[in-house]
Formats: C-alpha cells, structure tokens, sequence
C-alpha cells in the first residue's frame, strides 16, 4: 500500500510557523517564499492607503483603479508563496540524482518565480507612485511602507536570482541575469526616489 504524500501548503501557516520554516534549513520555504509574502504586504499597505484615500476624499476612476489592482497584486503575490516551492522541485530531483546538466536546467526554472516578483514590483511601485500623487495625509505613511517592503521584496528576490546564476556554467546566463536585474532596478530606482520625495518627511 503506498505511503500518504504530505503536501505543505505555506501559505496557510501563520507568522510564527512561517517564520520558523524560513529559519529551517531544511525547509523547502526559501527566499523566494519571503520575497512574495514581503510583495505581499507591500501591496496589503498599498492598499490600505488607498482605503484610507478613498474614506477621505472623493473616489475617481484613478483610485479605483488603484484600489482593484492593489487587492489582485496581494493575493498574486500570496499564491507565489508556494509557487516557489514547486518551481524548485526539478531542482531537488536533479540534486538528489546528482545529474550536472539536470541540476545546471533546474537551477534555471528555480528563479522562475522569484523573476515574477521582482517583475510585479515594478506594478506595486508604479500604483504607489499614482497613489502618492492623490493620497489623504492619513494615508501617506502607509504609501512609503509600502514603498519600503516593495523595494526589500524586489532586492531579496534579485538576489536570489543573482545565487543561482552564479553557480551557472553558462556564462551568457550568468550575463543576462546580472544584467537584466540592474536595468531593473535602474527602472524602479527612480519610481520609489519620487515617492520618497513627494512623501517623504
């Protein structure tokens, strides 16, 4: 009779049990799973403050808009909690059958998601930015924590990719993730700079 398989579902845990499997290293919880649950409450404080905003002020399409997109990007970015772990099983296999070309092919699909992440951010960051432009004072606090989380989620997803390419034998790969990445932040850097400064005390 086969064995029960037991799927972990991370996203269900709460904040100590989740805490306590990124603390495990020998979880499959990893950086990418902090990442998103970090983009996740960047986009909770989003929209928050597009709440707030709306309480106190008149709603326009822009706000809605806002306040829609905000409520997609957290449970977008819930979901990739474990889509993390999954992207990473081919990996594992590859690890334990000890296959250089399988771990090297693996090695490139286990960055999948944390590359989505850092995409989204770029969306999370360019709402602030709109937000930051209509925002209620009550609300501004909550736009620059956001702004904060954002840009930790995208960093600490950038720099998992970043690991992982580096233990890449293919030198282009090496390139065009390292070089991808800075454009990246070259792009948003500006975005989360603006938000500082219009909010900024």
């Amino acid at each position: 009779m086969a064995g029960t398989i037991k799927v972990e579902v991370f996203k269900k845990k709460d904040a100590e049990e989740f805490s306590a499997c990124l603390a495990d290293p020998e979880s499959r919880l990893d950086a990418g799973g902090a990442a998103a649950m970090c983009a996740a409450l960047a986009a909770s404080l989003l929209s928050r403050a597009a709440r707030i905003t709306a309480a106190n002020s008149s709603t326009d399409d822009k706000l809605e808009y806002i306040l829609h997109n905000s409520e997609v990007l957290y449970k977008y970015m819930v979901h990739l909690i474990d889509e993390d772990v999954r992207c990473r099983g081919p990996l594992r296999k590859a690890q334990q059958m000890g296959d250089p070309r399988r771990i090297e092919a693996g090695s490139q699909s286990a960055v999948s998601i944390c590359s989505e992440i850092v995409n989204m951010q770029r969306n999370t960051l360019d709402l602030l930015e709109e937000l930051s432009e209509i925002c209620t004072p009550e609300a501004k606090p909550y736009v620059l924590e956001s702004a904060e989380l954002s840009m930790g989620a995208l960093r600490t997803a950038m720099r998992y990719i970043l690991g992982m390419s580096a233990n890449s034998t293919d030198e282009t790969y090496r390139f065009v993730s390292r070089r991808e990445n800075e454009i990246t932040l070259e792009q948003v850097q500006p975005v989360y700079d603006r938000i500082l400064a219009r909010l900024a005390v």
